[in-house]
């Protein structure tokens, strides 16, 4: 089907902000806005048939450019936190904003979400590709970085993020996408009712900074362990450490696929709904954070509470620049970062 273009909005200098809209044969549809590369909305009918968008978000670009929690933002060049808002290649240290204490949350404070990307919408009519041209020194990481994501919403009812990027110089790069989901609909209210599993038995604990310690904790017998399907509801309440620090679900999980290999990451079911997300990744972590600090009005001027939403954000760990122990996010000068994430919608 074709590519829908809409106008969404404009920059602050008056540049035009689109909206692209894909649609497959089964009726599901995905909106994304070369405004950041945002995830817009996600249409997807529920086991009676009946859609529903199971984004939380904001109705037009002025919601996104006003600011917020990064709603279905890619978040680069690196994602979550660094801790000290500073790291090193070979002899040289680079320092970055500070914007949560002293360290530094999904490179900003000039965030990828609030700039206009070059769009173009594939000839298939079933994707579109953005790119972002980042300079030299651009959020304080070296080098003239080029990076391009691609959205494809398939016939198999799976929208595919595809990430690439090449720099001049050795420059850390890990990309994600901040999308926040309910199964329920985004007006569904809590989301600690769906049930999820994630396929990892480790995780990094985090200190009172909400950064990795450095540690690659064991799930088992802890609130952390998703192996076998539970509710976010069920032990996100209890006394324990990762979860008094987080307010919450905020942690890594270290994924138990081989390294580089796409494969099935994580999934969230609502049960009322019929509606299910398989998460797949060739990324090493994934990062589930169940929105403890929302507090938004979004689409359809609904409050979206704590709690409203989830996340799954596949990534390097965080901290990885500052833990030469963690998969490595550094992008030598010459080579192409190539990563994928598939987040596929079925009923059950």
């Amino acid at each position: 089907m074709a590519i829908l273009r809409e106008r969404f909005g404009e920059m602050p200098d008056g540049r035009e902000i689109s909206l692209y809209t894909l649609t497959n044969k089964n009726g599901l549809s995905a909106a994304v806005t070369n405004l950041g590369a945002i995830w817009v909305r996600m249409l997807v009918p529920d086991r009676e048939g009946n859609p529903a968008d199971v984004l939380l978000g904001y109705d037009d670009a002025a919601g996104y450019l006003a600011g917020g929690p990064h709603f279905g933002a890619i978040v680069g060049r690196v994602a979550n936190r660094v801790k000290g808002a500073r790291f090193r290649i070979d002899d040289k240290e680079y320092r970055l904003g500070k914007n949560e204490g002293d360290n530094n949350l999904h490179s900003g404070p000039d965030y990828w979400e609030t700039r206009l990307w070059e769009a173009a919408p594939g000839a298939d009519g079933k994707s579109v590709m953005f790119t972002l041209e980042s300079p030299d020194e651009d959020q304080g990481y070296p080098g003239n970085a080029r990076i391009s994501v691609i959205y494809r919403l398939n016939e198999e009812d799976c929208l595919e993020i595809t990430y690439h990027a090449s720099c001049d110089q050795t420059t850390p790069m890990n990309p994600t996408n901040h999308a926040y989901f309910n199964l329920g609909g985004h007006n569904g209210g809590s989301v600690l009712s769906h049930k999820a599993r994630i396929l990892a038995d480790f995780y990094t604990p985090i200190g009172p900074d909400l950064i990795p310690t450095g540690e690659i904790a064991s799930v088992a017998g802890t609130p952390m362990d998703f192996r076998e399907w539970k509710a976010f509801g069920d032990e996100i309440g209890a006394d324990f450490t990762a979860l008094l620090y987080g307010g919450g679900y905020d942690h890594n999980w270290c994924l138990r696929h081989d390294k580089g290999v796409y494969s099935l990451a994580a999934e969230a079911w609502d049960e009322k709904s019929g509606r299910a997300m398989e998460v797949y990744t060739d990324l090493p972590g994934v990062q589930l954070y169940t929105g403890n600090g929302l507090g938004e009005i979004g689409k359809g001027k609904i409050q979206y509470e704590p709690r409203a939403g989830f996340c799954f954000e596949t990534q390097f760990f965080p901290d990885a620049l500052n833990k030469p122990h963690f998969p490595s996010p550094m992008l030598r000068a010459g080579e192409v970062f190539t990563t994928k994430t598939g987040y596929h919608f079925i009923r059950k």
